[in-house]
């Protein structure tokens, strides 16, 4: 065989941006979901590459790719025959082989964002070799492998089916034999929201996925080396890029209208709802047909969303079923009357889009059937789900022994080392003169003034507490509410009460400075006139004791100059 280096390099590269995109679902994964969980997240997306890997290598590629029936490849342990037959143009083994690997990790990993926060360690690393060993390569070589969906001429480019269907159909099944996280329905059955922890990390995640999906859908051409692929692969990359684009704005809009304001995390899923739904057709469509695909996907990813959450009541913390399953099915359809050579609406019958849909309902059908399956067997045996008190605490900790993924965010207290020989003194007062104290005269008096603000208004706070001669103070960020009892926000479709907003509380203890002028300065600062403007309280303050000088009352609270 003749090997083309362009067209190796190209597969390389679209094998190296593939793997990345583990990189994108982890942080996706993490930002949408609780930080108490979050190592155990990114342990999971570390994990079912290192283990799909091996398995591919072992058992999956020979049943994916080996010349075998039209349902079933062959057993090749290590990829020891010979794959002539399917190898791309000018494409080694071990190229092809690579870039391969890198799709079945990622049909893996979408199954860890719909199981999240509640599923054992050592069922999801069953599971995910379940899937890199049989479960995406049996299906994989009906579409992809010369099997009989190919002979039929079902066409799925890079994967809407092949890839996240089948990751999205496990995510479904798996997330309905777990059940809904603690917390997640009321007694009425009405779902609350559980809000991501960090929505920068989301975001990081969706553009990292957004650019590696160019590799996804662009370099499945497994080649470069002629007039025709150089226009077809451009063609995938604008198509690619248009249906994300598009089913984003889509939901903006969407949400905008059905929710009051256009919501965040749904907008990022729609970047990968469109995503997901080109890939099966983004080189046989039209930019307009391109368009069309992302809008649906659009509307069809927030209403599958609000299905799973309040209909059937299947919890998926990331939306995964939607997106991949949900959408993957979809696009793969709409190819079947979008495509512009045999496309339905192009005037090619429904022969092709028949196919279209025999294909998608099989691949499902065979996909919760076989996942089924396994995940009753781990169910029946080591178990599925972690128990309430491990949910509770936090699968980092249970799992893990990790206290938390954000070392700074660890109570102080677990850094102490009872060592007392290890404490020096460090300041400009001897220690023998600071253990006097000095009393403070008969009568005064000092009043701690406690704020509560809204955040905004801390600057306009700090700048009046500074004209009447106020330096100290100590700011706290808390979360409260008064007797409005917030307003109501919705997350993911959900409504969501928010009883407890987020607040600072500012306590100031004066000795010179008259209380009344405190709280004059306060409400000059705060006051806007609309609920939420604050409160303040005032409390007498028995004694004042400077730590470093010993010095205790007025003296404790003031500098050398008395101010």
């Amino acid at each position: 065989m003749e090997y083309s280096s362009v067209n190796t390099i190209w597969v390389l590269l679209g094998a190296a941006l593939v793997f990345f995109m583990q990189a994108g679902f982890a942080m996706c994964e993490a930002g949408f979901t609780r930080a108490k969980n979050t190592g155990n997240i990114l342990m999971k997306n570390l994990m079912d590459f290192c283990i799909g890997t091996p398995c591919f290598w072992l058992v999956g590629f020979g049943v994916m790719f080996g010349a075998g029936s039209a349902v079933f490849g062959k057993l090749d342990p290590l990829i020891m025959g010979d794959y002539s037959h399917i190898l791309p143009a000018g494409v080694p083994l071990w190229s092809f082989a690579i870039f391969q690997t890198v799709f079945c990790a990622t049909s893996a990993t979408i199954v860890s964002g719909s199981m999240a926060e509640r599923t054992k360690f050592s069922a999801y690393c069953i599971y995910s070799a379940c899937i890199s060993l049989f479960l995406y390569p049996i299906s994989g070589h009906w579409i992809w492998g010369g099997g009989w969906l190919s002979q039929l001429g079902f066409h799925d480019f890079a994967g809407s089916t092949a890839v996240h269907m089948v990751g999205g159909v496990c995510a479904c099944i798996g997330a309905a034999m777990l059940g809904p996280r603690i917390g997640k329905y009321d007694s009425d059955g009405k779902p609350r929201a559980i809000l991501g922890h960090n929505l920068s990390i989301a975001a990081l995640g969706v553009f990292i996925l957004w650019f590696c999906w160019f590799g996804f859908n662009g370099c499945s051409t497994v080649a470069m080396d002629s007039d025709e692929v150089l226009v077809s692969a451009g063609l995938v990359f604008f198509n690619t890029n248009l249906a994300a684009a598009i089913a984003s704005v889509v939901t903006l809009i969407f949400t905008w209208i059905r929710y009051g304001k256009p919501d965040v995390s749904m907008t990022f899923n729609a970047a990968l709802a469109g995503l997901v739904g080109i890939t099966a057709g983004c080189d046989v469509v039209s930019p307009v047909g391109a368009a069309v695909i992302g809008a649906v996907c659009g509307i069809l990813v927030v209403l599958s969303v609000e299905f799973f959450d309040k209909v059937v009541k299947i919890d998926d913390p990331v939306g995964a079923i939607s997106v991949h399953g949900v959408c993957g099915a979809t696009g793969t359809i709409l190819t079947g009357l979008l495509a512009t050579d045999g496309g339905l609406l192009y005037g090619g019958g429904f022969g092709f889009l028949g196919v279209q849909l025999l294909g998608v309902f099989s691949v499902a059908a065979y996909s919760a059937v076989l996942i089924f399956i396994v995940f009753t067997i781990i169910k029946k045996t080591i178990g599925l789900r972690c128990s309430a008190e491990e949910e509770i605490e936090g699968l980092d900790i249970s799992e893990h022994g990790l206290a938390s993924a954000y070392a700074d965010w660890v109570p102080a207290t677990s850094m102490l080392v009872d060592d007392t020989k290890s404490a020096v003194a460090v300041g400009t007062t001897p220690a023998e003169e600071a253990i006097p104290v000095y009393t403070k005269p008969e009568g005064s008096k000092y009043t701690k003034v406690t704020i509560v603000c809204n955040q905004n208004r801390f600057e306009a706070l700090k700048a009046q507490m500074a004209q009447i001669g106020v330096t100290g103070m100590t700011v706290t960020q808390v979360m409260g509410c008064g007797v409005q009892k917030g307003k109501t926000e919705y997350y993911r479709g959900i409504p969501m009460n928010m009883n407890l907003l987020p607040k600072l509380q500012v306590d100031i203890v004066v000795s010179t400075v008259p209380p009344e002028a405190v709280i004059a300065a306060a409400k000059s600062a705060l006051y806007t006139g609309h609920p939420g403007d604050g409160k303040i309280f005032l409390y007498d303050v028995e004694e004042v004791v400077r730590v470093r000088t010993g010095e205790m009352g007025k003296a404790a609270l003031t500098g050398a100059d008395g101010k």
